[in-house]
């Protein structure tokens, strides 16, 4: 049925419920898991990052490290399960970025994270997930996370 899954991460709390569908859906179906991370250029270009003493310690490089991890969190989950998984971390606006790899892969499926958010955040700020399900000709899971209220 799948061959190629896509789960695109952000490294948050919704991202471990997505990662075990998408493991688990891999396995069940013999497809081969792309992980994918993308730092938000818009968040790197409006920081001013004053704290930094070097360039290097930069909210890029954070960025970028908090991919590492979360891509290496989707690897040893699949190592985990036995499937082949294939990693990328790319820079772009997030959603744009994930329907781009996922032409690039030939995903047969997307399976995204959400976050249960107030409806006044979603219409102020959307949400990734969204975007990418409306921007993809793919077909696209999305897993929901309830968060534990504050």
């Amino acid at each position: 049925m799948y061959d190629r899954i896509l789960l695109p991460t952000d490294g948050e709390a919704g991202a471990e419920e997505a990662t075990r569908h998408a493991v688990n859906l891999a396995s069940a179906c013999d497809a081969t898991l792309h992980a994918l991370y993308v730092v938000d250029e818009d968040v790197v270009g409006s920081y001013p990052g004053d704290e930094y003493v070097h360039e290097h310690e930069g909210a890029e490089a954070a960025l970028e490290q908090v991919g590492e991890d979360a891509l290496a969190a989707i690897e040893d989950a699949a190592a985990s399960a036995d499937i082949d998984v294939t990693t990328a971390l790319r820079h772009g606006s997030p959603a744009t970025a994930i329907v781009e790899y996922a032409d690039e892969v030939d995903a047969d499926l997307v399976v995204v994270g959400t976050k249960s958010r107030p409806g006044d955040y979603r219409q102020l700020l959307g949400s990734v997930t969204e975007r990418v399900a409306r921007l993809t000709e793919r077909p696209v899971t999305i897993v929901k996370t309830e968060l534990p209220v504050e």
